[in-house]
């Protein structure tokens, strides 16, 4: 079962574009690049050449004789004479490129000869990148995958592009939802939650209407996200890779979420983990957020590098390292008890990156002020605060009503409740955070400035 990813109309819109350069798809491990890629060269393509440098790496001899188009088509179809090079009609795709980042050199000579196009991906593509970025810079285009969102959760349980734009004209107008919209979204954006977007787990709920099986699904890909450590962290200790990894659910569940490595290690240093820390974004595992050293503009270049909480790149694997009892209670009674906070901020922080935000909170050091994240208009600094009850915003009416922050002058409050406007602060329940980019760009901000 496919499942429709965003990539889709991405990947059709890129193959008609004049003097399309090579693409590289990049994005962590069995979020569904292969597949989506699959799928649209089969449609759009007479002919599709695969070559995965993990699961048949004998395709590492394609250049063998050079890194000119003929030398390489030539070294291909010695390899597999069956494989037929229709110039126009023709789609090669490169994958696991992470394991052989030189065939990223001859992409400049693909690009300049036209005649073929020509994709790449990779699992871990963020560990070797510099070293293909370097050999294929200004000779091919980018596109960031991630697993699944909302919005592509509700497309895989049915929902329409209709309920998507009726979804967004409630926060547009400040008209609220119905009690009937209002339970049936909080409903599926709670098994959202449970499951994360990594399209193996969601379409094992899809096809059996049930979380059954859904867990294991979890675990697995925790198991394979290690494997990968092992294999790909050369140079740096792998059990401090782990040890971080392993230490995210914990951090996260406490009140203070800035990542302690007193919590990895006692009496660890900074120095000797910030490679690691580093190793885990690259690999597409985590995202960082880092805190804000003043609540103004600009955000970049206006943080502290050594003060920032991590979240999982999927919420899911959140959820798959919890202990047994909370998975028993989130599953049959979606009860999400003391992790009902570092869910619903893991959630929100997770729709942020694939919206395309950075990640930054603020903490005031003199104060018990804290924010959990910000974005930006053109020229205002908008917070966002994630509520797990329905309680007084109090950072947030303080960063909005203070004269110490000009440059915020409303606010986002995300929470179980309604959509609302009061006192500046914009309300919107959680099942809308992946809007938020559409509402910051298209809304109508002129009575709140």
């Amino acid at each position: 079962m496919y499942l429709k990813r965003k990539i889709d109309d991405y990947l059709k819109q890129w193959k008609t574009t004049d003097n399309r350069k090579p693409l590289i798809v990049k994005g962590s491990r069995q979020i569904g690049k292969t597949e989506s890629i699959r799928i649209f060269a089969k449609s759009e393509y007479v002919n599709f050449i695969e070559m995965n440098f993990v699961e048949n790496p004998k395709f590492k001899k394609v250049l063998d004789d050079g890194y000119s188009v003929e030398s390489i088509i030539k070294n291909i179809s010695l390899m597999e004479p069956g494989y037929k090079f229709v110039p126009g009609e023709t789609l090669l795709f490169f994958d696991e490129i992470q394991e052989f980042p030189e065939i990223a050199t001859a992409l400049k000579f693909f690009a300049m000869d036209g005649r073929f196009d020509v994709i790449c991906s990779g699992s871990m593509l963020g560990i070797n990148y510099n070293k293909i970025e370097s050999n294929s810079v200004g000779y091919k285009m980018d596109y960031t995958m991630y697993s699944m969102d909302f919005e592509e959760f509700l497309w895989a349980r049915g929902y329409e592009s209709q309920a998507i734009d009726d979804m967004f004209n409630h926060l547009l107008k400040i008209t609220p939802f119905s009690s009937l919209e209002m339970d049936i979204y909080s409903s599926v954006f709670l098994d959202f939650c449970i499951l994360g977007g990594m399209p193996a787990v969601v379409s094992e709920f899809i096809k059996n209407k049930t979380f059954q099986g859904t867990l294991d699904i979890q675990r697995q890909l925790i198991s394979d996200y290690k494997e990968d450590i092992r294999k790909y962290a050369i140079g740096l200790d792998q059990s401090r890779i782990v040890n971080v990894f392993n230490s995210i659910p914990v951090q996260l569940a406490k009140e203070n979420k800035k990542f302690q490595l007193s919590c990895v290690e006692k009496g660890a240093r900074f120095k000797d983990y910030r490679g690691c820390i580093e190793w885990l974004e690259d690999a597409g595992m985590i995202h960082l957020c880092y805190c804000l050293n003043n609540a103004e503009l600009p955000l970049k270049g206006n943080y502290d590098i050594n003060k920032f909480k991590i979240y999982f790149s999927d919420t899911g694997l959140l959820v798959s390292l919890l202990d047994d009892e909370a998975q028993e209670d989130l599953r049959a009674n979606k009860n999400l008890s003391v992790y009902k906070g570092a869910l619903y901020e893991s959630i929100v922080g997770e729709a942020l990156v694939k919206a395309g935000y950075s990640l930054y909170y603020y903490k005031r050091e003199d104060s018990t002020l804290e924010q959990d994240f910000f974005v930006r208009t053109p020229n205002r600094l908008v917070p966002i605060e994630v509520k797990a009850t329905n309680s007084k915003a109090k950072s947030l009416i303080q960063l909005i009503t203070s004269e110490k922050y000009p440059d915020i002058s409303f606010g986002i409050k995300l929470c179980a409740s309604n959509v609302g406007l009061e006192n500046n602060v914009y309300t919107i329940p959680y099942f809308c955070s992946f809007l938020l980019k559409r509402f910051i760009k298209e809304a109508d901000f002129s009575t709140v400035m």
